[in-house]
């Protein structure tokens, strides 16, 4: 069946999809399918969806939809699943703003109900030129290449946080922003998470030279899979730039289902850590977060985050975790100094020679 796209969602974006598709009825149950669905309801809150340019579109009640089934575990969101079977006809739910569709087991109140979408079928691709049957689309493989080792790496700094939310996003860009006035040739990965391009965009938008995720790996999100040979084709592909550090943020937190210990627990991804960026919501999940840190190796160089909002937050994250607490929004170049000596790099050009 023929049908015309109103919206095509960003987690399609490896498929390349037009706004004319031809749709099947025999739906593969599974991660990374593309679907197209029929939108239910009309929302007032979480009633966007990111095109594949990255811009917000506001989707409304019968707009025809091109998502990916895929699975989200979020605090602050949507939980759900992609269900055993899938069937024209089924009701399913939008559970981000990345397009990534599935069945709601568990919604914060915060956001109301998920929007409810009826499922139209699998969108099919034609990969030989003329051929008349189609197969089901999947946005595995993607143009990141899963590895199972990593190549020769720049030095590399983590960010990881204690939960969403916790200004993981804002202190990589203060990192790639600062950094790249400085001299420097920066790539940006984000490795875990729930697909949505917004977050490297933004690294993008503050001088990283490439910017990529586990979605360009061909994961619709992070949950319950092996995260880390998607983990690795993403440094190895930001490295690939000729760059002189790459900034990782890890989507999530530390004790989230997204897969950031099992990350953090692998030797060769946890020794490209160079440095360790905290983002903490308060002072105990600072604390509680050092010590997750501590247990697999690793030390948080710097806290930052909502945590270090004003100098009492701070002044805590010293006392009890013996780790300098510096807000990335309000002291960026010192947040930046203190992580290039983490790592021993002198950057090229001094801080009157950057650009302010």
């Amino acid at each position: 069946m023929r049908i015309k796209l109103d919206k095509i969602a960003s987690s399609t974006r490896n498929v390349n999809l037009h706004a004319q598709i031809v749709v099947g009825p025999d739906i593969p149950a599974r991660p990374g399918t593309v679907i197209a669905v029929r939108v239910l309801d009309e929302k007032t809150t979480y009633n966007q969806v990111e095109d594949v340019h990255g811009r917000m579109m506001t989707v409304h009640a019968g707009d025809i939809l091109a998502g990916v089934l895929g699975k989200r575990e979020a605090l602050r969101g949507y939980s759900g699943v992609v269900p055993d079977q899938v069937a024209v006809g089924d009701i399913l739910h939008l559970l981000n703003l990345g397009g990534i569709i599935g069945h709601c087991t568990s919604a914060n109140p915060d956001v109301g109900p998920p929007a409810r979408v009826e499922v139209l079928g699998a969108v099919l691709k034609f990969p030989e030129l003329g051929r008349r049957v189609g197969e089901p689309a999947n946005i595995f493989p993607g143009p990141v290449a899963v590895a199972d080792r990593l190549d020769k790496l720049p030095p590399a700094v983590f960010v990881v946080g204690t939960c969403m939310h916790a200004g993981k996003t804002a202190a990589a860009c203060a990192i790639v922003r600062g950094a790249s006035r400085l001299g420097l040739r920066v790539g940006a990965a984000k490795v875990t998470g729930v697909a949505l391009r917004r977050d490297t965009l933004e690294m993008q938008d503050h001088g990283a030279l490439c910017a990529y995720t586990f979605a360009d790996a061909g994961l619709p999100s992070t949950v319950g899979v092996d995260v880390l040979g998607a983990a690795r084709g993403c440094l190895n592909m930001a490295a690939a730039f000729a760059v002189d550090l790459l900034v990782v943020e890890l989507g999530d937190g530390l004790l989230g289902e997204y897969g950031v210990m099992d990350i953090l627990k692998a030797k060769d991804l946890a020794g490209a850590a160079g440095a360790v960026v905290l983002a903490a919501n308060d002072p105990v999940a600072a604390w509680g977060g050092t010590v997750l840190l501590e247990r697999v190796g690793l030390k948080a160089d710097v806290v930052t985050g909502p945590a270090t909002d004003n100098e009492t937050g701070c002044r805590s994250i010293r006392e009890t975790s013996g780790v300098a607490g510096i807000n990335a929004r309000r002291s960026s170049a010192n947040l930046v100094d203190h992580v290039l000596k983490a790592l021993n790099i002198v950057p090229p050009l001094s801080k009157h020679g950057a650009l302010h």
